[in-house]
C-alpha cells in the first residue's frame, strides 16, 4: 500500500516556493523562542497556501499551527526553524568564514526542516482536496528545539490532544527512517550567591561564588564515574562572576544538562547533581538556588509507522544528485577528518562508499551505532504515534551543530534532499489518511507500549516556557 507516486506530483508542483521559504529562514537565523521573523515567514506561507492558522500556542509567541481539511483523522507534521549561537557562515563557502559578528546560524538545518515539513503538509492538503477525502492535515511550527523544549510545553498544554499521528524529519547525510533513539534530558541553572570583598586586602571577608561553581564541577566530575554509562552530564558557565580577579566573586551561575535514555533516571540524576551543588555551597559558605529551565523526554518508537515510511522510501529510492552537487560535497568533506566520514557510515552499519552524497536508503538498527542526542519530538512520541525520517541534505560525514551544516544550508543538494524526504512524509501521511487499518495498528501499538512503560512527566505543570533564555 502506498499513495506515493500520486502525491509526489503535488510535492514537485509546490517545491520551488518551499525552497524559497527555506532560504529565507536560513538568511534570518534566530535563537530559542526568538524566531519571530522565521515564524512570520512560516505563517505567511500557511495563509498563502490556504491553511486555517492559529498563533501563540502554549503561551509561546513563535509557536504556530495551520490546518486544512475536514473530519478525521488528524495527521500532524512537525516543523522547526530555530538556529544555533555563533554558527553564522557564508553560504557555499568551503572554509570557515563566519559572517560579521559571528551571530546565530542554521548549523542543524532547521531552515530545511520546517520548510520541508510544511511542503509535505501542503501536498497532503492538496491531495485530500483533489480526491475529495475526509481528514485533516496540520503543520505545527515548533519553536526552540535547540535546548528550549518547545514541543514538550506544547504537549503538556494539550496542543496535540486531538491529533492521531505525527510525522517529522531531520536533515542528515543519509535518507531513511530515523531510529527512535534519543536521550531524555533536563536543563538546570545553579545560581550561587556569596559575598564580595577585596581579594588581597580582606579575602577572609569574601565568600566566592566562583569557588562554589568550581567545587561543583569537581564533584560532578567524580559523580560521572558512578552513573550508568549511557547517561550524560554537561555544563557551561552562564556567569563566571565578572572579569576582575581582585574582587571576590559574589555571584556565579552554571548551567547543567542531565541526560539518560530513561526519563525516570533523569529525575534521579537531577537530585544527585543538586546534592553536589549543596555540597559545593556548604564548602564555600555560599548559597545555591537550582532552577529547572526545561526538560524533554526520550523517543517512543512505532513499528507500524516506521514500516509504512520505510516502504515509501523503498518505492521512491534514494535522492538524485548531479556532478556539481557531488563536487561541492567533496569539498566539504575536505574540511572534515576521515574519522568523521567513517563514523557516518558506521552509524548505519555500512561499508564506506565512493560518493560524498547519499546514494542509498539506509535502514537504522541493522548493526549500526546510532548517534544519541535529544529532541523534544520525544514528548510528542509519548503523546501520539510518531515517526521521523532522515533527509539527505549534507555531505557524508558532516557533523551537526557545525559551520559545515550552515554553509550547506542553501546548496542545491540540500534543497533536493528536502524535497525528496517531503515526498516520503507526504506519502506516509496519505497512507494513514486512506487506511484506517494502518492508523488503528499504529494506535494499538502506541497504547500497548504505554501500558508496559508508562510515560514519566519531566515538566512540572506550572513551569513556564523559558522565553527569556
Amino acid at each position: 500500500m502506498s499513495n506515493g507516486p500520486r502525491i509526489w506530483e503535488h510535492v514537485d508542483g509546490l517545491a520551488e516556493r518551499f525552497v524559497e521559504l527555506s532560504d529565507k529562514v536560513w538568511e534570518t537565523p534566530e535563537l530559542n523562542y526568538q524566531e519571530y521573523r522565521s515564524s512570520d515567514e512560516h505563517l505567511r506561507m500557511l495563509r498563502e497556501q490556504g491553511f486555517r492558522v492559529e498563533t501563540g500556542l502554549a503561551g509561546m509567541p513563535t509557536a504556530i499551527m495551520g490546518e486544512a481539511g475536514t473530519g478525521n483523522p488528524v495527521i500532524a507534521f512537525l516543523g522547526e526553524f530555530d538556529a544555533l549561537p555563533e554558527l553564522s557562515q557564508e553560504a557555499g563557502a568551503t572554509e570557515h568564514r563566519p559572517l560579521a559578528g559571528n551571530g546565530p546560524g542554521h548549523g542543524c538545518g532547521h531552515n530545511l526542516l520546517g520548510a520541508g515539513a510544511m511542503l509535505a503538509a501542503t501536498a497532503v492538503k492538496d491531495w485530500l482536496a483533489a480526491n475529495n477525502l475526509p481528514g485533516r492535515v496540520r503543520y505545527y511550527g515548533c519553536p526552540a528545539e535547540e535546548g528550549g523544549a518547545g514541543k514538550a510545553f506544547m504537549v503538556r498544554d494539550g496542543v496535540f490532544a486531538d491529533v492521531d499521528a505525527a510525522i517529522s524529519w531531520h536533515p542528515f547525510a543519509f535518507a531513511g527512517v530515523m531510529q527512535p533513539a534519543a536521550l531524555a534530558y533536563a536543563i538546570l541553572d545553579f545560581s550561587f550567591a556569596g559575598r564580595s570583598a577585596h581579594a588581597a586586602g580582606s579575602p577572609h571577608l569574601g565568600r566566592s561564588a566562583l569557588d562554589a561553581v568550581e567545587l561543583m564541577s569537581v564533584g560532578v566530575n567524580y559523580l560521572r564515574e558512578h552513573i550508568p554509562t549511557d547517561c550524560r552530564i554537561h555544563y557551561a558557565y552562564l556567569n563566571a562572576g565578572g572579569p576582575a580577579p581582585n574582587i571576590v566573586q559574589a555571584a556565579a551561575v552554571v548551567r547543567y544538562i542531565v541526560r539518560s535514555p530513561r526519563a525516570a533516571e533523569v529525575l534521579m540524576l537531577i537530585e544527585r547533581v543538586k546534592r553536589v551543588a549543596d555540597g559545593a555551597a556548604l564548602m564555600s559558605e555560599t548559597q545555591v538556588e537550582p532552577r529547572l529551565v526545561c526538560a524533554m523526554n526520550s523517543l517512543l518508537g512505532n513499528h507500524a509507522l516506521e514500516e509504512a515510511m520505510a516502504r515509501n522510501f523503498e518505492i521512491l529510492g534514494p535522492p538524485v544528485f548531479d556532478e556539481e552537487d557531488e563536487a561541492f560535497a567533496r569539498q566539504i568533506q575536505q574540511t572534515l577528518t576521515k574519522e568523521h566520514v567513517l563514523s557516518a557510515y558506521a552509524m548505519f552499519g555500512l561499508e564506506p562508499g565512493n560518493t560524498a552524497l547519499c546514494d542509498r536508503i539506509v535502514h537504522p538498527g541493522l548493526g549500526g551505532k546510532q548517534m544519541l542526542g535529544s529532541t523534544d519530538v520525544g514528548d510528542v512520541s509519548w503523546a501520539i504515534p510518531t515517526v521521523q525520517a532522515y533527509g539527505a541534505a549534507h555531505a557524508i560525514g558532516t557533523p551537526l551543530h557545525t559551520w559545515q551544516v550552515t554553509t550547506q544550508g542553501k546548496s542545491s543538494y540540500a534543497h533536493k534532499g528536502m524535497v525528496h524526504v517531503s515526498k516520503v512524509m507526504a506519502a506516509t501521511a496519505a497512507d494513514l489518511l486512506s487506511s484506517s487499518d494502518l492508523l488503528a495498528e499504529a494506535k494499538k501499538e502506541h497504547a500497548s507500549r504505554l501500558a508496559r512503560d508508562p510515560v514519566v512527566r519531566l515538566l512540572p505543570p506550572d513551569l513556564p516556557p523559558p522565553l527569556g533564555g
